[in-house]
């Protein structure tokens, strides 16, 4: 069995449910299909929430009332028979009255996830009612009854694997099985959410759970590209990366793909396939457990990225320095993208500048301080293991007319990353590019 997962844009439209459905049905053999919610859906959930978060039920009912109009526009369009069309009506009509219920209590963070899932929820049900129209053999699966996260709000992979088991020997025979992504239960019963990578999180842990053929992961981009098509000229689709390679594009700025969804499916060896839902016919690009020698696949960029520096004459020979800087960082719970040390100073990267301020204040206390803002990180991903003579110096020579703050290599065998200033990044990109792929 295979697992097929598709994202709000490749069901945002009736015509591409239509379109999805043709896909899925291709084959004969059982699929397992994970949706997210229609394009568009979750946001106007999300302002819902911000309404009455704000204790205005009426600018919540206003967009309650148009998000409805838009569903009830979708029914003649998607269904062709009047029963179904009134099936979707009908439940349209409860779950619109659902999300209604909630702008006459006190409203949480609870009630909020609780809204937020009904996209998911509600896309389901219109391809299920869909497919079944067409007399496809079709049984709706609620992630609700599976998909659990631990008390650290990681996913139980043994729970989901465990429940999975019983509820497809329950439900044998069926040609599709369709659930939610996104949502899942936490620890303590409540409607939740996976965060991290949404619905392509769903699909690899669903993947790995039923020890599935492969898991295709639906969008409307061709793969995943050497380099950035939106600031970079003649791009490609890279055909084919390791998981490693994957994680680290997909960390340094790539956002085809999440690099957290990819873990269960690298852990259980399970292919993942990135294909082009306006393209079917597209290779797309798969990530498996291969590794190609003597090969640099792409590049990334990452931006927003803010640059601190310590300088201490005392951390020479100081036990305990580093630990205590990584300490300030872990305290504010801001993550370290980039580091570089020397005998008197070390340098980090975050993306994240929320607790900036407290941050430099906390290492004032051990140094002088300096913070740099707006900068990029350029990540170049491929065979990069140090035995292979050169390779880092195709990518240093591509970037020699260009600033670098910081450079990190030896960490990873298949990563090598630049800290250049953001204004710089666009340059910086075409000359990788015209380095490391446009002279092959």
């Amino acid at each position: 069995m295979k697992v097929m997962k598709f994202g709000g844009t490749s069901v945002g439209t009736p015509q591409r449910m239509k379109d999805v459905a043709s896909l899925i049905t291709e084959s004969n053999e059982p699929t397992f299909v994970v949706l997210s919610a229609m394009s568009g859906t979750t946001n106007s959930l999300v302002e819902i929430s911000d309404y009455l978060y704000k204790k205005n039920p009426e600018g919540a009912n206003e967009i309650i009332n148009a998000l409805e109009k838009k569903y009830l526009g979708h029914m003649d369009e998607l269904f062709t028979s009047d029963e179904y069309k009134q099936k979707g009506r009908e439940f349209l009509a409860s779950e619109f009255d659902y999300l209604r219920s909630f702008t006459k209590d006190i409203f949480t963070s609870y009630e909020e996830k609780s809204i937020v899932a009904q996209g998911e929820i509600i896309s389901t049900n219109m391809m299920t009612f869909y497919l079944q129209e067409k007399g496809i053999n079709t049984c709706l699966l609620s992630a609700l009854d599976f998909m659990r996260t631990d008390k650290n709000s990681e996913p139980d992979p043994q729970y989901i694997k465990k429940k999975l088991k019983t509820i497809l020997q329950d439900n044998e025979g069926y040609q599709i099985y369709l659930t939610q992504g996104f949502i899942c239960r936490n620890a303590y019963g409540e409607i939740d959410n996976l965060q991290r990578g949404g619905s392509d999180y769903t699909a690899s842990l669903i993947g790995a759970a039923i020890d599935a053929d492969e898991i295709q992961i639906w969008t409307d981009i061709d793969g995943m590209h050497n380099n950035d098509p939106r600031v970079v000229d003649k791009t490609d689709a890279v055909r084919q990366l390791n998981f490693e390679e994957a994680a680290e594009l997909a960390y340094f700025g790539a956002k085809i793909l999440h690099p957290t969804c990819i873990q269960p499916a690298k852990y259980a060896g399970i292919p993942v396939r990135l294909k082009n839902t306006m393209d079917p016919k597209a290779e797309g690009t798969i990530v498996d457990n291969v590794i190609v020698r003597g090969k640099i696949k792409a590049v990334a960029a990452k931006d927003n990225i803010t640059a601190i520096k310590i300088k201490s004459s005392r951390m020479l020979l100081a036990t305990g320095f580093l630990r205590k800087v990584f300490e300030i960082f872990e305290s504010y719970q801001t993550p370290i993208d980039m580091i570089a040390t020397s005998e008197v100073g070390v340098s980090m990267s975050i993306d994240n500048d929320a607790h900036l301020n407290d941050i430099v204040n906390e290492l004032k206390k051990y140094g002088t301080v300096t913070v740099d803002s707006d900068m990029t990180i350029i990540c170049v991903v491929g065979d990069l293991d140090w035995s292979n003579l050169g390779f880092e110096t195709l990518a240093t020579e591509a970037l020699k007319n260009i600033p670098v703050r910081m450079i990190s290599y030896g960490g990873s065998n298949y990563n090598i990353s630049f800290l250049i200033k953001g204004r710089d990044k666009k340059r910086a990109l075409q000359n990788l590019s015209d380095m490391l792929f446009n002279n092959e």
